[in-house]
């Protein structure tokens, strides 16, 4: 019997599979190079943490003028980041990496622990209550560490940690150290109650709309961080506090359109 000789049926098939071999294969190194980049990107909150802790530790209006805007521009890289490790599939590219455990070390820093320490830095508490802010530290640590700290419908469970924001407002706006005091703690309680706060980079309507009132809001920001004063406290600056109060649209949107969903999902 004549030995078989197995003949491919397609060999214009072969040609192409083979082409788009060769293509992911020069194509990887420049993956790789840009998955690492992204991280690198991400780890630009690790370097403005430090610098802001240095501030912090150095005081005064000035240097928590600093603080507040290098928080400023680590909002937005974290806002960023996740869209470009989507783009560029960090997750297949560098499996052995994960990047959400550094998104979180950063995030932690940035969100909790030094927006915490220009509270008792600035000494926005009543005298002798520092102590109280270990709650929101561990409260915080309590958020991040729950496995359904987001929900499959795209939410946040539990107040997320934004005490940059708490931080800034509490500075800015010169709030009576007894009522700081209060809205640190009912922040942090807030952390340990199943309620839904809005994911704007989720999809959705109430997420498009945080998204354009967010992009507003931040704009009032860099206006109030651009016109604070230098070397006094912006409380004694008339159009800071005015465009301060005025920014709070959004925190307050934030906070009724987020508890509007909860409750609704609590009694439907």
């Amino acid at each position: 019997m004549a030995p078989s000789i197995e003949m491919n049926a397609n060999p214009t098939l072969d040609l192409k599979e083979q082409a788009q071999a060769d293509a992911r294969t020069l194509a990887a190194p420049v993956l790789r190079f840009l998955a690492w980049g992204v991280h690198l990107y991400t780890a630009l909150g690790l370097v403005l943490a430090a610098t802001i802790a240095v501030l912090l530790v150095r005081g005064g209006p000035d240097a928590f003028r600093w603080s507040f805007i290098l928080m400023l521009v680590a909002t937005l890289i974290d806002a960023t980041d996740g869209t470009l490790a989507r783009r560029v599939r960090v997750k297949k590219v560098l499996p052995n990496f994960d990047g959400r455990k550094l998104d979180d070390l950063t995030d932690f820093l940035t969100y909790t622990f030094l927006p915490l320490l220009l509270i008792w830095r600035a000494q926005l508490l009543p005298t002798g209550c520092d102590a109280w802010l270990l709650l929101p530290l561990l409260a915080s640590a309590y958020g991040f560490c729950q496995v359904e700290a987001k929900t499959d419908d795209g939410y946040f469970l539990g107040f997320p940690s934004l005490w940059n924001i708490v931080a800034f407002y509490l500075y800015v706006l010169n709030i009576h150290a007894w009522l700081a005091l209060g809205i640190v703690v009912m922040l942090s309680l807030l952390t340990f109650v199943p309620s839904r706060y809005l994911y704007p980079s989720q999809p959705g309507l109430l997420n498009r709309v945080s998204n354009v009132l967010g992009a507003v809001w931040t704009l009032f920001l860099i206006a109030i961080l651009y016109q604070m004063p230098v070397g006094i406290a912006p409380s004694t600056h008339d159009s800071v506090n005015v465009m301060a109060w005025v920014s709070l649209f959004y925190p307050l949107y934030y906070m009724v359109a987020s508890w509007s969903v909860t409750l609704r999902r609590w009694f439907a």
